[in-house]
């Protein structure tokens, strides 16, 4: 999917007017079915399957939260095939409205801005579950997973269930990922789709439940590997493009132990500091094609990543100041170029976006967010870091060091968990005081 790219001055952008508020539309049966037919029609490829696991729980008009796991826009497609004739409003981020509020809209979506305070995120969810008497679908991951495992999820998920306390529901999905991956360059795979719609904790059990009960029932609901389902499934991925774009996650070499030097062509990644290349296999397996395989499963590879960088932010040595060029949106028309400036990221400070002739100067501290945007090859431009303001969204292209985009993402987590465990020690560490005392 391409968007809409228009060239402003950063003073031109912030003059136009944000998109005025809506609340969130019932969904009608014209809709509902023009959509299952169009969504069914786009699944035929995939030999796309379903169950349904305990979903007679449900009552026929009785609403649920249903939290789906992301991996692509083929999620909305599988939703809005199954779900069906059940209403349902959908929560989307800001800016995949661009070009398409016309139709989100009366198709029940809403939208929120991801990784900030959006108190109005939840008056909109109420205003669902009771006032159009309709389940609300969320990606509680917010992005697509980059790995093919589990983004990290908000801490206050299993508060909004506990809020809420309506029945909750999973719809999860497998070979999404695989057919589309996030680093793939847009390159379709034909892997076969399934996805399972499961009746997860009633209300009466959601109000016995404490949140950390809770946040274990999630915990275990969104425990998924793609490549080890692919593999356990026996899958053939034979496509000769399969590890284009592999790179872009896998950055750093565990051979020489080199970033920025990796890159992926064909059914190979490879390090132009040290030489060495591996094949990615047709059952997703990674192969040395010299020496040791020190790892042979994606997402192994990119845990190491993550330890490697929480190493660095403890070590103190984490951090990084490139070129950019930034890109903002603020209503649902156009992505604007606004000109170029300089990014930077450490544990101390957070992000510091700086442009246009300083005109830009954005600060994010690590203790505000949990996660970042960080998307390759986002909307077929570039890599990109977003960071979300409640004014306006920026989108960040780094022009030198493109490894910092996914790297940013490990470093904002690990950052923020850090953070959170020094807190934790502190309080630990406060009450034994008192109690000391």
């Amino acid at each position: 999917m391409k968007i809409k790219m228009l060239e402003k001055s950063y003073d031109e952008v912030m003059a136009l007017k944000t998109p005025k508020y809506f609340k969130p539309k019932k969904t009608n049966l014209f809709w509902q079915t023009l959509l299952k037919i169009i969504c069914k029609i786009a699944l035929l490829p995939s030999r796309f399957t379903h169950t349904e696991v305990g979903m007679e729980k449900l009552g026929k008009d009785e609403p649920a939260l249903i939290l789906m796991n992301h991996a692509a826009f083929t999620d909305f497609e599988i939703a809005y095939s199954m779900l069906y004739p059940r209403k349902f409003n959908t929560v989307a981020a800001f800016e995949t409205f661009m070009g398409l509020d016309w139709i989100m809209k009366p198709i029940g979506i809403f939208p929120t801005r991801k990784y900030i305070s959006d108190p109005q995120l939840i008056r909109d969810i109420k205003h669902c579950l009771v006032k159009n008497k309709s389940s609300v679908l969320m990606f509680p991951e917010a992005v697509y997973t980059l790995d093919g495992t589990c983004v990290t999820l908000p801490a206050s998920l299993p508060k909004l269930i506990k809020l809420l306390g309506v029945p909750l529901c999973t719809l999860k999905t497998n070979g999404v990922y695989l057919h589309v991956p996030a680093y793939g360059y847009v390159q379709n795979r034909k892997v076969p789709m399934h996805a399972e719609l499961r009746y997860v904790l009633s209300p009466e059990e959601i109000k016995k439940m404490s949140v950390s009960e809770i946040q274990a029932v999630i915990d275990r609901e969104f425990s998924f590997d793609n490549f080890r389902w692919q593999q356990e499934n026996n899958i053939v991925i034979d496509e000769s493009f399969r590890a284009d774009g592999l790179h872009t996650i896998l950055y750093k070499c565990p051979h020489c132990q080199k970033e920025g030097n990796m890159e992926s062509s064909g059914t190979t990644l490879s390090c132009t500091a040290c030489g060495k290349k591996w094949e990615l296999t047709e059952l997703g397996y990674l192969k040395a094609l010299d020496g040791e395989t020190e790892f042979d499963h994606v997402p192994d590879w990119y845990k190491w990543e993550r330890q490697c960088v929480r190493k660095e932010i403890l070590d103190g040595n984490y951090g990084f100041n490139v070129p950019c060029d930034i890109t903002m949106i603020v209503d649902t028309k156009a992505l604007y170029k606004v000109g170029s400036g300089r990014i930077s990221h450490n544990a101390t400070e957070g992000f510091h976006l700086t442009g246009c002739d300083g005109k830009i100067d954005l600060r994010q501290s690590p203790d505000t967010a949990y996660t970042c945007e960080a998307i390759p090859y986002f909307y077929q431009i570039d890599d990109v870091i977003g960071i979300s303001t409640n004014r306006a969204l920026y989108f960040v292209f780094p022009t030198e060091q493109k490894e910092v985009v996914v790297k940013a993402k490990l470093a904002t987590e690990e950052i923020f968990k850090i953070l959170m465990e020094q807190r934790k020690a502190k309080q630990l560490e406060t009450k034994a005081q008192k109690e000391a005392d």
